[in-house]
C-alpha cells in the first residue's frame, strides 16, 4: 500500500510570506519519505469546516506548478478539482502543462464541485447539482479528446469548443490518470466506471468501503470496464496515525478489499516535520501490506 500526502492547512506560522517555503519543505519531506501522491485543495476560499473562509488559500494549480520544481517522483495533483472552476478546454491545457513541466507526474482529481460561497463570492456560475453532473461528464469527455489525436470540435449540451488542439500533448500516454473523487452511488461510481483511473473514497470503515466498491464494480460490468484497473484510494483522518499498529492492521483490511493508496493530511504546525515523521514510522510498513 502506498502512502499520499494532502495539504489542506494554509494557516501556519510565519504569515504569508513563509506559505512558499514551508509548502516546498512539506512535499520535499514527503518526496524524500516514499510518499507516492502529494495533493492540494481546489478552493478559493478556506473550507468553513476547517477553519474560516478568511483563512488563507492558495490558488491549486500554480501551487502545483511551484512543486513541480521543487520534486522528481511524486505524483502532483489536486483533491480534487471543482468541474465550475475552469472551461474544461483550459484545464485540460493546465493539466497538460504541468504533466510537462513535471516529467510526466500530473494527476487530473476531479469532481461536480460543492463550494457555493467561494462561487458567489468571486461571481463563478453555480448551477443546481444535476447540471453540474451534466457538466463533469463532459468535461470528462472533452480532456480525452484534447488528449488524443482528435483536435476536431466538440458539440456538448454545455460545452462548445471549435478545435480540441494541445500542443505538446501530455507525457503521460495515453493520457495523465484521471481521478474522479467522492462516492455518489447514482453518478460519481458510474463516471468513475466509465471514464475514471481512480477514485477516492472517504474512510467510512471496513463494511461501508466495500459496499462502495461493490457499487463500483456493478457500474464496471455495465459500462464495459475493467474495475481492476481502476486504483481505488481513501483518505482517512490523521487522528488514526496516533495508533499506528492499529492504522496498519485497518490498513492490511482494507488492502484486501483493493484499496492501494491512503491519504492523510498533516496534522501540525510544521507539517514538513510532521511528514518527515509520519513517513519514516509509516511507509515501510506501508509498503509491506
Amino acid at each position: 500500500m502506498k502512502l499520499g500526502i494532502h495539504f489542506a492547512n494554509f494557516t501556519l506560522p510565519g504569515g504569508p510570506g513563509a506559505l512558499g517555503p514551508t509548502l516546498a519543505a512539506t512535499a520535499e519531506a514527503a518526496e524524500a519519505g516514499g510518499v507516492s501522491l502529494f495533493t492540494l485543495m481546489d478552493h478559493w476560499f478556506q473550507m468553513e469546516s476547517l477553519a474560516t473562509s478568511y483563512d488563507p488559500m492558495l490558488e491549486g494549480y500554480t501551487s502545483l506548478g511551484f512543486l513541480a520544481g521543487k520534486t522528481e517522483t511524486m505524483r502532483l495533483g489536486l483533491l480534487v478539482t471543482g468541474v465550475t472552476y475552469r472551461h474544461p478546454g483550459l484545464l485540460a491545457k493546465i493539466v497538460t502543462t504541468l504533466d510537462v513541466l513535471s516529467g510526466g507526474r500530473a494527476m487530473l482529481g476531479i469532481g461536480a464541485a460543492w463550494y457555493e460561497r467561494e462561487h458567489l463570492g468571486l461571481g463563478v456560475p453555480y448551477p443546481d447539482i444535476s447540471e453540474r453532473f451534466e457538466r463533469l461528464e463532459e468535461t470528462l469527455q472533452i480532456c480525452r479528446q484534447m488528449w488524443s489525436d482528435d483536435n476536431g470540435p466538440y458539440d456538448g449540451r454545455h460545452y462548445h469548443l471549435a478545435e480540441t488542439i494541445c500542443v505538446p500533448q501530455p507525457l503521460q500516454k495515453p493520457h495523465p490518470p484521471v481521478l474522479i473523487g467522492g462516492s455518489g452511488e447514482k453518478k460519481t461510481l458510474r463516471l468513475v466506471a466509465k471514464y475514471g483511473d481512480a477514485c477516492n473514497l472517504f474512510d467510512v470503515g471496513l463494511e461501508g468501503l466495500q459496499h462502495k466498491l461493490d457499487v463500483l464494480r456493478g457500474h464496471c460490468d455495465t459500462e464495459g470496464t475493467d474495475y481492476d484497473a481502476i486504483e481505488k484510494t481513501v483518505i482517512v483522518s490523521a487522528e488514526g496515525l496516533d495508533a499506528p499498529d492499529e492504522f496498519l492492521r485497518t490498513m492490511e483490511q482494507y488492502a484486501g478489499i483493493g484499496v492501494s493508496l491512503v491519504t492523510t493530511v498533516p496534522a501540525d504546525p510544521d507539517p514538513a516535520a510532521w511528514v518527515s515523521r509520519v513517513t519514516e514510522s509509516l511507509v515501510p510498513r506501508l509498503a509491506a501490506i
